[in-house]
């Protein structure tokens, strides 16, 4: 058995059946897609529109993929054909691209809204204020090919759990919020992305229903320029 297969023993076993694994296979070569691939793993993210684009050609179609990243509003042509979920959905306009994008194909494209909720001024994402005016506005309300599914964020990366368990936990106080504000009985609104390699395991304590894991399952990143 490969260690990327092992190591997708290991962390499956580890999570309980609720929580959805996403591989993170951002900068890493096809042939270590297909070797987790071969060992049952469906669901991948990457944070590139063009290079997910590029593997989605040339790799197995029954592959579930989410674009994890910081999305552009000029890159989402790249994906919006086949995209299983957007986790980074941070402005209206962006929501707006991908809803005309969803039209072109005759699709409606999952997305989540990303929050900031970290301590780091490198991290994307809504603040409450500005999720509710998107979600309020006529723009939103009349889009008819995306369709709002949860939320995502990133904790600080620091070595502090309490401090990350806080901001997980005021993640889902976030979502709890927007659920019954907005989305009361609509069963489809029930994501929540948030937790990685090194946090995943506080995350899903604190109701995590989806974990975005590379280097605990490939290995230390390689990037690319």
């Amino acid at each position: 058995m490969s260690s990327i297969v092992e190591n997708l023993k290991r962390i499956a076993e580890s999570l309980p059946e609720r929580v959805k694994l996403v591989a993170v296979s951002k900068t890493k070569p096809v042939e270590a897609i297909e070797e987790a691939y071969e060992g049952g793993q469906r669901v991948f993210g990457e944070n590139r529109a063009q290079e997910l684009a590029e593997k989605y050609e040339v790799l197995p179609k029954d592959i579930e993929w989410h674009m994890i990243g910081h999305l552009q509003t000029n890159k989402v042509k790249y994906i919006s054909a086949f995209v299983s979920l957007i986790h980074g959905v941070e402005s209206l306009k962006l929501l707006e691209t991908i809803d005309k994008e969803g039209k072109k194909h005759n699709r409606i494209i999952p997305c989540l809204l990303q929050f900031y909720v970290a301590s780091e001024e490198t991290k994307f994402g809504l603040d409450m204020k500005e999720a509710k005016a998107l979600l309020d506005s006529e723009e939103y309300k009349n889009m008819k090919n995306v369709q709002i599914v949860g939320v995502m964020g990133m904790a600080t990366n620091t070595d502090d759990e309490t401090q990350i368990r806080q901001e997980f936990h005021h993640l889902k106080v976030i979502f709890d919020e927007l659920k019954e504000s907005y989305f009361a009985g609509k069963p489809e609104f029930k994501e929540l992305s948030m937790g990685m390699s090194g946090d995943y395991m506080i995350a899903v304590e604190e109701g995590s229903t989806m974990v975005r894991v590379g280097s605990s399952i490939f290995g230390a990143r390689n990037y690319m320029n």
